[in-house]
């Protein structure tokens, strides 16, 4: 797709991607098709007019960094990966937000496109930690971060307001020392 921004990092099988406020129409169609898989964990954006904005913040504020997990085979939108909450200074760490369309999910895709955002994030972004709240029953999300080296660091419970309740959440983290060390 020559229309489409270069990937700021790629693996074998997926590159990650700014987000652009043109991915609407593919990324709220990926939405519609995977509210089963999403629900009641996450609930992204559905609508174009829901879209925008929510792109426009993940484009122009310094606290929040988005990425288009691309199948690289097609170029075709396979989920999403944001940083939010990005505190600078001595802290240096940020907040992850994620999500697998459906027509990519179980595929292994998530797993690469995550080991790449942590190499970008500590790299590129010169950011030392990453969070992933997790709610409990969210087994696959539980695998995904488990197996990119996140470490379990406690639980919050009513922690975010999700799907029409407050959720209780698993705080996974990794560090930029947990990733280079031997």
């Amino acid at each position: 797709m020559a229309d489409l921004p270069s990937y700021l990092t790629t693996g074998p099988r997926v590159g990650l991607r700014p987000f652009r406020l043109a991915d609407g129409p593919e990324f709220t169609a990926r939405v519609r098709e995977s509210r089963e898989l999403h629900r009641p964990w996450l609930s992204p954006p559905d609508t174009e007019a829901e879209y925008e904005p929510y792109a426009r913040r993940l484009i122009e504020e310094e606290a929040r960094a988005g990425f288009l997990v691309c199948d690289r085979e097609d170029g075709g939108i396979a989920g999403f990966i944001n940083i939010n909450n990005i505190v600078w200074g001595a802290f240096r760490c940020g907040a992850l937000g994620y999500g697998a369309f459906a027509h990519a999910a179980g595929r292994g895709l998530f797993g690469e496109a995550l080991g790449l955002l942590v190499g970008y994030a500590f790299e590129e972004l010169d950011l030392h930690r990453l969070e992933a709240n997790v709610q409990p029953g969210n087994t696959a999300s539980i695998a995904l971060v488990r197996g990119r080296g996140f470490r379990l660091e406690g639980f919050s419970p009513d922690f975010l307001f999700i799907d029409g309740a407050w959720r209780d959440h698993e705080r996974w983290a990794i560090t930029r020392e947990m990733v280079t060390a031997p």
